[in-house]
């Protein structure tokens, strides 16, 4: 795994390193040693999945609240997605700006997001299969999310959105 640092504290671009052969290839996607070497502390309690049928599904913007904030690692398995990271931590010198990255089924690349950052992702591609591997268990009490559209964020979504959950397109403006 090759773990690369960002232009945000915390927020990592993992990089599978296949080992191929005859047979197809085999690749690390969590490794807790790896982590550590790069001074992660990274547990994880759940993993989850997401089918998006539609290209320009949008998923997001979510994050749970303390005391269950969590890290996540997201890997699109399958398609490609438009995967955006807001970093929330009020005393950051970062505080309400946004990173994206192009997460591919082919590349195997993923985002570690950081405790104090909002996740989502727009798919770029029908059919597009993603994983989260979480730090914390889903707390539906701690469950929370803030508009896609925020101004606060400004973030330029790749296509237009043609399917988003209600509950998505009502989550409020973070400063409200």
């Amino acid at each position: 795994m090759l773990i690369k640092e960002t232009k945000f504290k915390d927020l990592y671009l993992i990089e599978a390193e296949p080992f191929v052969d005859q047979r197809g290839y085999f690749a690390r996607t969590y490794c807790r040693n790896e982590l550590s070497k790069a001074g992660i502390n990274f547990e994880v309690a759940q993993i989850s999945l997401s089918f998006n049928k539609q290209q320009g599904t949008l998923r997001g913007m979510h994050f749970q609240k303390e005391p269950k904030v969590e890290d996540k690692i997201v890997q699109c398995l399958k398609g490609k997605i438009f995967d955006v990271a807001v970093d929330l931590r009020e005393n950051s010198s970062t505080y309400g700006k946004w990173a994206a990255f192009e997460l591919d089924g082919e590349k195997k690349n993923m985002l570690l997001v950081p405790k104090g950052f909002a996740h989502g992702f727009q798919t770029l591609t029908d059919d597009a299969e993603v994983q989260y591997v979480m730090s914390e268990f889903f707390s539906p009490e701690h469950s929370f999310g803030a508009r896609f559209d925020d101004p606060l964020f400004g973030i330029k979504w790749p296509l237009p959105v043609s399917v988003i959950s209600e509950k998505d397109k009502s989550w409020p403006f973070i400063n409200q």
